[in-house]
């Protein structure tokens, strides 16, 4: 049996609704079809229409919402539209990069605006419709544990989202809610593409010597996999989890 099947058998999620944020590729879309295969009806948000309804075209308990996670209104409207649910994942993020004397204001917002602003109305707007023992994650990243160079902002951001899941934990764990932050290293995503696109860009690399110096900063010499971390989240979203609370979990292969 496969990863995924092993897992998917441990965690039957049946009647359970989940709302994914970033669901459009990458880590987000791993988890929307793995949590449906898991018997959940997955409602998967992001802004790129065509990308959200190849995912939901893949399983049947998967839905799409295009939806902006830094426009407030819109976030407060798609959570009074679903209704009560037991599972929210503050999965949407974006990367960019610049060395820290160069950074603009404006690329300072940015990142804040979708990698912290975007999960604070995540989960406050997710937490007004949880059920009692529900269970909320957000996807960090190994820069809200430890600082990478030309990348500020991203760290900033990715460091108040672990602050504020372990707030957050503290808050609701008398309604058996559990808040964990789920911390991959690099990862074989869209996003990190981007990342080596950029690098090649800049550098004159070529894209394999810039995946390459990823790769070697994780300790096994490779890549962490989307399903890896939706394996973690399908683990804290089953059974016998409900004392893993507050937690940062780093998916680095022992980077961090």
């Amino acid at each position: 049996m496969s990863l995924l099947g092993k897992n998917v058998a441990a965690n039957n999620l049946a009647g359970k609704r989940a709302v994914i944020t970033g669901g459009s590729s990458g880590i987000g879309a791993d988890m929307a079809l793995a949590f449906a295969e898991a018997g959940a009806e997955v409602m998967i948000t992001g802004r790129r229409e065509p990308h959200l309804q190849k995912v939901a075209d893949q399983h049947n308990r998967v839905d799409f919402a295009v939806v902006d996670v830094t426009d407030e209104a819109a976030m407060v409207a798609l959570f009074e539209k679903i209704g009560r649910v037991d599972i929210v994942i503050a999965n949407a993020g974006a990367a960019e990069s610049a060395p820290f004397a160069k950074t603009s204001f404006e690329q300072w917002q940015r990142m804040l605006n979708v990698n912290l602003s975007g999960v604070f109305l995540t989960l406050r707007e997710g937490l007004k419709q949880l059920n009692d023992g529900g269970r909320m994650i957000a996807v960090a990243s190994t820069a809200g544990l430890k600082g990478y160079a030309y990348v500020g902002a991203y760290c900033a951001a990715k460091h108040g989202v672990v602050g504020l899941v372990r707030s957050l934990a503290a808050e609701t764990a008398t309604r058996n809610i559990t808040v964990n932050a789920l911390c991959p290293g690099f990862t074989d995503t869209p996003l990190l593409a981007a990342s080596v696109d950029n690098i090649v860009a800049k550098t004159g690399q070529s894209a394999e010597q810039a995946t390459s110096h990823f790769e070697s900063i994780n300790p096994t010499g490779r890549l962490v996999t989307p399903a890896e971390v939706t394996a973690t989240a399908l683990w804290l979203c089953g059974p016998n989890s409900g004392a893993i609370n507050g937690q940062a979990i780093s998916i680095s292969g022992g980077e961090v």
